[in-house]
């Protein structure tokens, strides 16, 4: 992802080869930062491989699906893998197309997402400008779809069957239909550079965070255009809360979660959670949201009511991306701390 790599100055990943086995170790958590309401949360880490981007639990299937990628062009490693979430150890690694024999470059997979509808797995070609479509029961390359340019993310809105891809190189935001594969809508904001989505299932709206904007672009599927809402300084991932009425960004430049109110279109409130701020995710339980500090090397857990951290918690350095199930939280990092080099992944159980 050469722009973005730039852009957000990223590290780039040790190439290692693929662990045969996952150590889990159990981690304590910090202190919390405010009086805790609840008991401490516990994370289990594991090494899986080098160049981990991100991960997307299946409800269907009980797995999680993580993305790997090493190096710059031609990228001839990485891999679609399939987690199995109670161990934490690899089940499957799927490995791309490759584009070019001669090179034995490969369409190399970042971000990821899943459709339990249609039972498939979704994942960003960031090199390759495109996104592709693989199955979740035995791990079949179903299609590459074209033309959206330097794709960072994709989410999966299975009311609607429609999967979106935020195109970073060129402001745009692309929906195909997750039955037929096809391109079903397109919608560029000059100047706008889409990094993470979110979307409502209820009334089909996608979310989009404007990284250079410092906002969020809305795409309703009645709307002639996009609305837009304030954000923190370089919001850069989005998640929503579990009534679709507030989005909470990660903004990677101050080093905070924004909670915005939706309704009344302004940032209520602005709270620290570390340095080099870069992914969120929503607690389906207790609406909780978990912020992934790259920089800082750790994970807050932040209560959006009382606008403070409820606690920090202890993971590998360079955590990249994390996302939520109702059983659990999982964080990746680019941590290379693994006895082979690799990356690691975390499991998160959030405290009562």
């Amino acid at each position: 992802m050469t722009t973005l790599t730039c852009r957000i100055r990223r590290t780039a990943a040790v190439a290692v080869a693929l662990a045969a086995g996952s150590t889990l170790t159990q981690t304590a958590t910090a202190a919390p930062a405010q009086p805790a309401q609840h008991r401490g949360s516990h994370v289990t880490s594991a090494p899986l491989t080098a160049g981990l981007y991100q991960s997307a639990y299946s409800e269907r299937n009980h797995v999680l699906w993580t993305t790997s990628a090493v190096g710059r062009p031609p990228v001839t490693e990485s891999a679609l893998l399939k987690v199995d979430p109670r161990t934490l150890k690899v089940k499957d690694s799927i490995q791309p197309p490759v584009t070019d024999p001669a090179t034995g470059a490969v369409e190399a997979v970042y971000g990821v997402a899943v459709d339990d509808e249609h039972n498939t797995v979704w994942a960003t070609n960031t090199r390759d400008n495109s996104v592709a479509v693989y199955s979740q029961r035995d791990g079949k390359h179903l299609a590459t779809l074209e033309g959206v340019e330097h794709a960072r993310e994709v989410v999966v809105d299975e009311r609607h069957n429609t999967a979106w891809a935020s195109g970073f190189g060129d402001g745009t935001l692309v929906a195909f239909d997750t039955r037929t594969h096809k391109e079903t809508k397109r919608v560029t904001v000059e100047g706008s550079s889409p990094a993470g989505l979110a979307v409502n299932e209820r009334t089909g709206t996608v979310y989009a965070t404007d990284l250079e904007g410092d906002r969020i672009l809305a795409v309703s599927p009645h709307a002639k255009e996009p609305t837009t809402f304030p954000a923190g300084d370089g919001p850069i991932s989005v998640a929503l809360s579990r009534d679709g009425r507030t989005a909470y960004t990660a903004d990677q430049e101050a080093g905070t979660v924004s909670v915005v109110d939706l309704r009344k279109g302004e940032v209520t409130r602005s709270v620290p959670t570390g340095e080099g701020t870069l992914s969120v995710a929503t607690d389906p339980r207790s609406g909780r949201v978990l912020a992934a500090n790259r920089t800082a090397g750790d994970v807050s857990v932040v209560d959006p009511r009382r606008g403070t951290v409820a606690e920090k918690l202890a993971t590998g350095a360079n955590p990249n991306h994390v996302t939520a199930s109702r059983s659990a939280a999982y964080v990746v990092d680019k941590s290379g701390s693994g006895p082979a080099g690799e990356d690691q992944v975390h499991r998160v159980r959030l405290g009562r």
